[in-house]
């Protein structure tokens, strides 16, 4: 099997007949939380309006795919019912899939939510449980051609004491899962699940040692954003780690990370523009 390349085009099927490509160019996922509850953006965009006017100015600052989430995966979170996520998630679902050539992403781990969702126009599951929660939603993906992110999840269950061995562990059984539910190669990124059950230091060595899950074949999914290791580093509360989230953000991506899920989409955007120049010696204008 050849060796997987990183920076290599490579296109990432989505639902709808969408695409888009990954590799040369970091992507950036914009994260819009409509919930009341959310460790750093809760309570701010949870009416359709508030949401919508904050995807749009995700997107005109360079976020190419918007990620709306309707319960909160913070440590100590309560959970939601399914209905109460659907009814967060799919009406400004269906009214941002109103605007032209919008990528849009639903945070679940529900296959109910999940169906719902991209018959409301979005194009791709991110799912923080890695297909290992609710396994029908890998069949849900299969039948609609949506694309997947794979999350590795550290909290609840028995890990191994080296942070790749246990991203192969946990990313290797959500494999199984997608290639038994017949999901393409094509459809599917992976998120090594930065802050979900690991330690601060637990964190920057999976950051340390980022080229090493290039092995496992697919393109990743960087979600680092204000998260509780990099205040404890920087010494910033939430609302002051996004210079933090950016220096993260250009690690990641000159070991290879593809998407980057963040909440300020504009200095995460320059950060990557200029990891993306270095790395390649030439600037794209």
């Amino acid at each position: 099997m050849p060796s997987f390349d990183p920076f290599s085009p490579r296109n990432w099927l989505l639902a709808h007949g969408k695409s888009i490509l990954l590799g040369p160019q970091a992507v950036i996922m914009g994260i819009l939380n409509v919930t009341p509850d959310s460790f750093s953006d809760g309570d701010l965009y949870n009416t359709v309006d508030a949401a919508v006017l904050q995807a749009m100015k995700m997107r005109s600052a360079g976020a190419a795919i918007i990620d709306i989430g309707g319960e909160s995966t913070r440590p100590g979170s309560e959970p939601v019912s399914a209905e109460i996520e659907q009814e967060r998630v799919v009406p400004i679902i269906e009214a941002l899939s109103e605007v032209p050539d919008i990528i849009l992403s639903v945070d679940t781990y529900r296959s109910s939510t999940a169906s719902l969702a991209i018959s409301a126009g979005a194009h791709i599951v991110n799912d923080v449980c890695g297909c290992q929660k609710d396994p029908d939603i890998a069949k849900v993906v299969a039948k609609t051609g949506a694309g997947l992110c794979a999350m590795h999840n550290g909290r609840d269950r028995m890990r191994s004491d080296d942070v790749i061995e246990d991203q192969k562990d946990f990313l290797g059984t959500s494999l199984d899962t997608i290639k038994q539910a017949g999901i393409h190669d094509a459809q599917v990124v992976l998120d090594p699940g930065f802050g979900f059950g690991k330690t601060h230091d637990e964190n920057i060595e999976l950051l340390h040692r980022f080229d090493e899950l290039n092995g496992l074949g697919y393109p990743l999914l960087v979600g680092t954003s204000r998260k509780r290791f990099i205040g404890y580093y920087t010494d910033r509360e939430v609302e002051n780690r996004d210079i933090g989230t950016a220096a993260t953000s250009v690690v990641a991506r000159m070991k290879g990370g593809a998407v980057f899920r963040v909440h300020d989409v504009s200095i995460n955007r320059d950060a990557l523009a200029i990891a993306d120049a270095a790395r390649t010696g030439r600037g794209t204008n």
